[in-house]
């Protein structure tokens, strides 16, 4: 029998989920009787995680509820137990929470309804993301399902990745530092969906900023270590880059007296961008908790060195 510990704000959601998949030899324990229990498996937010894992030794695998990890990346935790995220679910969120932005900004959205507001007539004609180009930072799961609206729109689509390149909505990959002044120079807009590894922190710094066109939008749904928020602060308030979208941050929440807030043509959503919900991470726990009952190789699995 497999006992599995469910430690998350919506471990009443993930039990009935888990439960009516009817999975073989598998017990839930509920984290009161958990001390008394040797857990083998544990489900749940790696925030939540991270403090209960010296207590459960026999740990042998965990399934985050995050597509991301940071918390049981420390390096003072154990790290003798397979790690698996939460992928390929979260694309669709995504895709909704960049092209809803991306549309506003050329259908000048706010504007209208500014306008509106004021009782002025506003006949300046939108924009339109047909022949616009985009620039993806990092093309996995998520960059990939972009990477399709994009062409759904009909834009033209630029990738920045360590080393894939098999996507076929990308027309061209950029790889290595030296590309990353040519992978920026005739963006439209700039997309982060990097993972928070050191090789991506401050990846979008003033170098970068400077390479964009002054009339580009930032978008970062992603990781807030992958931004030097100083320097993009002042590409907006100089008018080097005409907005950002920002739905994460380095430090969260953020605090009230920082620069962001008073920084003009930048939206703020507050980490809101694609929520994981039950429904779709039970069904990866599911698929993978079978292949881990037949022996299979998990899913997903998190390579703890690379962070992702």
């Amino acid at each position: 029998m497999t006992n599995l510990l469910i430690l998350s704000r919506h471990a009443d959601a993930y039990r009935r989920l888990v439960e009516a998949a009817r999975l073989p030899d598998l017990a839930i324990v509920s984290s009161e009787g958990a001390a008394d229990r040797a857990v083998d498996v544990i489900l749940g937010e790696p925030s939540l995680i991270a403090p209960a894992l010296p207590k459960h030794p026999g740990v042998r695998w965990v399934q985050s509820t995050w597509a991301g990890v940071e918390p049981l990346l420390d390096p003072a935790l154990r790290r003798d137990y397979i790690l698996t995220n939460a992928r390929g679910v979260f694309g669709a969120l995504m895709s909704e929470y960049v092209f809803g932005y991306l549309l506003a900004h050329e259908r000048r959205m706010f504007e209208k309804h500014a306008a509106q507001r004021e009782g002025r007539w506003d006949p300046k004609p939108p924009g339109t993301l047909r022949g616009k180009q985009i620039g993806l930072i990092g093309v996995g799961t998520i960059g990939a399902a972009l990477a399709g609206t994009a062409k759904h729109f009909g834009m033209r689509v630029k990738g920045y990745t360590r080393r894939s390149s098999d996507c076929p909505d990308v027309d061209a990959y950029f790889h290595g530092s030296p590309a990353r002044v040519a992978f920026a120079a005739d963006l439209d807009y700039l997309v982060s969906i990097a993972p928070n590894t050191q090789a991506t922190r401050h990846f979008v710094d003033a170098t970068l900023l400077a390479a964009l066109p002054p009339h580009a939008v930032f978008v970062n749904p992603g990781r807030g270590s992958t931004v030097d928020e100083s320097a993009l602060a002042a590409a907006l308030q100089s008018g080097r880059l005409a907005g950002a979208v920002l739905d994460v941050f380095e430090r969260e929440p953020l605090p009230a007296d920082h620069i962001l807030w008073r920084t003009p043509n930048v939206v703020i959503t507050s980490h809101t961008a694609a929520l994981s919900h039950p429904p779709d991470i039970a069904g990866v726990f599911v698929d993978n908790y079978q292949r881990y009952a037949s022996g299979q190789l998990l899913r997903y699995r998190v390579n703890f060195d690379e962070g992702y």
